[in-house]
């Protein structure tokens, strides 16, 4: 608790901290209204599953420009300048009246999030190393904060029954803490890096978070998406629980992420995931019973999971030896968001041949895949 101590006491953390609040409060109010857009176009999962791919494209299409943009401009200003992009685009795919709109709606959308996501965690990991402190863990927490916040927001469904001034109250809120504290941390600049050359030596164990990444991003993503079907059509609980399995989510993957600093210092990065992939999977468990408060229990629990494995491959990934930490964050938001990318479709597929159930039971074997990466990072530690 240490660092959020550090982030509400001192405006130079909590600026860029309310950035990750912020890019999950637009995210989070779109994501609550997956369903209404779903009836309101009269499309199939599969459909719906290629439209958030195209979310996932737009970020996607960014990062292999993401890096060379925040050293030319500045992290501190690409950071500012990815808020007012996301800003302007959380609104669009509310606004899109056809399908094929939908598609280009969440692209645009997808490409703000991205180079907003990309700046702001590096902001944190160049703060972290000028300033001797760690708050990334912490700063992720902001970030589920601002989904909880949108989780939140799911009860103004019924009383304002208009999804464009639901969003418009959120980029309302987002815009107006960020112009109280961007000038904190706009003039914020990369350190300068000696760059290695390549070598798989290098590469290697920089693949092994990105498969991490590409797991937990890509399951995040999948709870998000289909949480809400799934306690629906699964679970057949009543309407006013759909958002409650996404809402446990967000608040067990906040308060991990506040504590994950702490815990990360005393036993170390990659044995904390470890320990996060087994709460995931007890998670994934209880969702697959069916049951709807079981169900929601489960939610929570990967979220509890999930809430340490990003921070730390984004803390490691930025500080590689010999690497500007704005390429290694791209390099793992990159491998995180193509998993995102995959996911959605990939899942819409199996959901419309099988079931939902059959998705989570993929998710829950695919989560084996971290617990094998976090072996191989640890076995080859502790041989160096």
């Amino acid at each position: 608790m240490r660092s959020l101590r550090l982030i509400l006491s001192n405006a130079r953390y909590f600026g860029p901290a309310w950035v990750f609040a912020s890019l999950n409060i637009l995210f989070g109010t779109w994501a609550i209204y997956i369903p209404t857009v779903k009836e309101n176009l009269e499309i199939d999962k599969s459909q719906l599953g290629i439209a958030i791919f195209f979310l996932s494209l737009g970020v996607f299409v960014v990062f292999p420009i993401a890096s060379k943009i925040i050293n030319k401009v500045g992290v501190g200003k690409s950071t500012w300048y990815g808020v007012i992009l996301s800003c302007l685009s959380a609104l669009l795919p509310l606004l899109a009246p056809s399908y094929y709109m939908l598609m280009v709606a969440l692209f645009l959308f997808g490409a703000s999030n991205g180079f907003t996501d990309i700046s702001m965690n590096t902001l944190v990991t160049e703060l972290e190393k000028k300033d001797k402190e760690k708050f990334m863990s912490a700063s992720h927490g902001f970030f589920s904060l601002g989904g909880v916040l949108a989780g939140l927001g799911s009860f103004l469904i019924g009383p304002l029954d208009n999804p464009i001034v639901h969003m418009g109250i959120a980029v309302a809120l987002v815009l107006t803490v960020n112009l109280i504290y961007y000038r904190r941390y706009i003039g914020i600049v990369a350190a300068p890096v000696e760059k290695d050359p390549f070598s798989l030596k290098l590469f290697r164990p920089l693949l092994l978070l990105g498969l991490i990444s590409f797991v937990a991003m890509g399951s995040e993503g999948a709870i998000v998406d289909w949480s809400g079907l799934y306690l629906k059509e699964i679970s057949r609980a009543p309407e006013a629980l759909w958002g409650v399995g996404f809402l446990a989510f967000q608040v067990t993957m906040t308060l991990g992420r506040f504590l994950g600093d702490g815990i990360s210092s005393k036993i170390g990065s990659i044995k904390i995931v470890g320990l996060g992939v087994f709460v995931v999977m007890i998670g994934y468990g209880l969702v697959l019973s069916t049951d709807t408060y079981l169900a929601i229990s489960g939610f929570a629990l990967s979220g509890l999971g999930f809430s340490v494995m990003i921070p730390e491959v984004f803390r490691i990934g930025g500080n590689f030896k010999g690497i500007d930490s704005s390429q290694g964050v791209s390099f793992i938001a990159g491998t995180g968001y193509t998993g995102f990318l995959l996911a959605p479709p990939i899942l819409g597929f199996i959901a419309d041949h099988s079931s939902l159930v059959t998705c989570f039971i993929v998710l829950f074997c695919s989560a084996f895949l971290i617990l094998v990466a976090t072996f191989i990072l640890q076995r080859r530690r502790s041989v160096t």
